[in-house]
């Protein structure tokens, strides 16, 4: 006799957010208990953890009404909540390009006129990794046209990498105005003036 396969977590809620966008209905606990199993084999143990999760992700609605406590969860919601879920990092996402441009221009124009030296060398290898963890995260937008929820998480994960990556840069940019301050007794001013340094840059929050 063959085992039977088990069914992942992540597998248990997609089924379980299933039976609420299939059914488009009000349910209790007990009817879902006896639905889940039935229907898309979720064990009945775990039908009460699944749905509790699914609420705390903002997934499913709940309310008592009465006595008793029903659940709820439309389609209309879940892709509302991906669609500003995508914006946001999309956002995201464009700040980070626009700090990192600005960098970007500001190597290019300190590199002007000067010789090559060991700090100009790490920061040119710095700047491409850089511009390698640039390249993966405009794949993955392109990968999350389609609102998939698993290369949705992956982009969250990739945004936080390149928020780091960005801010490690913006420290390489005052590290290099430091050097120079104290080389050359330049203040920054003149700096930013020169180099054409936003007044503005900072980290990415």
């Amino acid at each position: 006799m063959s085992k039977r396969k088990t069914v992942s977590a992540d597998e248990k809620r997609e089924r379980m957010l299933q039976i609420f966008h299939e059914k488009k209905d009000f349910f209790q606990l007990k009817d879902l208990e006896k639905i889940a199993p039935k229907e898309k084999q979720i064990v009945v143990q775990s039908v009460k953890d699944v749905v509790q999760a699914l609420v705390d992700d903002g997934l499913v609605d709940t309310d008592k009404i009465g006595s008793s406590i029903y659940f709820w969860a439309f389609p209309s919601k879940a892709k509302a909540a991906k669609i500003a879920n995508l914006n946001n990092a999309k956002a995201k996402l464009e700040e980070y390009k626009r700090k990192l441009d600005e960098n970007l221009d500001f190597l290019k124009r300190e590199r002007i006129g000067k010789e090559d030296s060991n700090e100009r060398t790490d920061l040119l290898k710095k700047l491409k990794v850089l511009q390698d963890e640039k390249s993966k995260l405009d794949m993955e937008v392109n990968k999350y046209k389609d609102l998939n929820a698993d290369d949705f998480e992956k982009m969250l994960k990739n945004i936080d990498i390149a928020k780091e990556a960005g801010n490690r840069w913006t420290d390489n940019i005052y590290s290099v105005k430091s050097w120079c301050r104290k080389k050359f007794f330049i203040e920054d001013s003149m700096m930013n003036k020169q180099f054409g340094i936003s007044e503005d840059l900072d980290y990415i929050d």
